[in-house]
């Protein structure tokens, strides 16, 4: 095959991972872009030449015949709708996480998916984290025995700049946080302990965010990183209206019977995922997650915090999520022309989403466990195979 030409659905933002479909030795190209503000078609243009089509209507993209395939990397509540006319106009689709905000706009695109048998494939980047794929392979080794336990930390430092400025800041476009950023870790979390969440239960509030000044509904909202933002209740020109939590913690129960939580918070002064497997030989946690960081493993006994019987030194590059990015575009590609195998899976995102959406529930509805429930087994089947019938 040659070339495989991409248009780009929302080509501002979390749009440009796109562009690391050129690096892609597989061969693709960027011949299209969607957008609703003027600037990013600009930029778009900047970018990939002024030959490149560009519109505000995605229906305009999904319709050229000279899109082979197309990222939608618009905001959240957008996915389901566009990534289920991508689909039934036979495009294959690199969606952006979540896939949706709803389990039943997951299970909708999933069977688009499945009836069309067009690809689907999922921007869950974490699982080509270098660090995330050490993890996997101490854990896979047996090194610490038979995970029993799994914990994780988020620290996010630009929550206040990212979240609550713009349309994250609102239920009826993000759901929950645990979805935005916590799809991520709970797909990790699932990956890593090689099993989903049968049932979940949450607590989390709005503790900070509320207090801090707004901006006016009729200025849009700017959500970049600013380090000069804070402390969080210096804040300014926050969305007019914010009625999602600003720190969120689950706890997960598994159906290979490991139990997990995860702990999520917005306003702290510093920036880290922090997972810890507990085994039943020792444990293992890492310090950083992208660039230079480190795997910290023990498997003998302390009588204290001791010194790690094994420290695995990473050194990923700081940009791009670590390479992540270039590598999970690549193997999108690869995956569309060539059918290779795939690390993401939209069965995961789909159960990570669920286990979020119902975490979310649970901590509005006064921490009532939730069951998680069942995907049809035809879909199943479908998806684990690799999307091949």
């Amino acid at each position: 095959m040659s070339n495989l030409r991409i248009g780009v659905i929302g080509c501002g933002g979390r749009g440009n991972v796109a562009g690391f479909a050129l690096q892609s030795k597989a061969g693709a190209r960027i011949v299209a872009g969607c957008s609703d503000y003027e600037p990013h078609l600009e930029a778009f243009k900047e970018k990939y030449g002024d030959d490149v089509y560009t519109c505000v209507d995605y229906q305009d993209i999904i319709s050229r015949d000279d899109v082979d395939a197309v990222f939608i990397t618009t905001p959240d509540f957008l996915h389901e709708e566009m990534a289920i006319a991508a689909l039934e106009a036979g495009k294959p689709v690199y969606l952006e996480k979540p896939l949706a905000i709803s389990i039943e706009g997951c299970d909708r695109i999933l069977k688009a998916a499945y009836k069309t048998k067009t690809k689907l494939f999922l921007g869950h980047n974490m699982r080509h984290f270098e660090s995330v794929l050490k993890m996997k392979e101490i854990i896979d080794s047996g090194q610490i025995g038979e995970i029993q336990a799994v914990w994780c930390r988020h620290f996010i430092d630009y929550g206040g700049d990212a979240y609550f400025k713009d349309w994250h800041s609102e239920k009826q476009y993000a759901n929950s946080l645990l979805l935005q950023k916590g799809a991520h870790d709970i797909d990790v979390i699932h990956w890593l302990a090689g099993s989903y969440t049968e049932r979940v239960v949450g607590m989390g509030k709005l503790s900070v965010y509320d207090q801090c000044a707004r901006r006016h509904e009729s200025e849009r909202g700017d959500a970049s990183f600013r380090d000069e933002n804070w402390p969080p209740l210096e804040q300014t020109k926050c969305s007019p209206k914010i009625d999602i939590e600003d720190h969120n913690m689950i706890m997960m129960q598994l159906r290979n019977g490991i139990q997990c939580s995860y702990l999520q918070c917005h306003y702290t002064p510093d920036t880290c995922r922090n997972y810890t497997f507990i085994g039943t030989k020792g444990r293992l946690e890492n310090i950083g997650d992208t660039g230079n960081s480190q795997i910290y493993v023990y498997t003998d006994r302390h009588s204290s915090f001791g010194t790690p019987n094994q420290i695995f030194q990473l050194f990923g590059q700081d940009q791009a999520h670590g390479g992540a990015d270039p590598n999970i575009v690549d193997e999108f590609i690869r995956f569309v022309k060539f059918n290779d195998l795939t690390n993401t899976s939209p069965l995961a995102a789909r159960n990570s989403v669920a286990t979020g959406v119902l975490g979310a529930a649970s901590l509005r509805e006064g921490n009532v466990p939730k069951v998680i429930p069942e995907l049809d087994p035809a879909l199943v089947d479908y998806f684990e195979n690799n999307q091949q019938w």
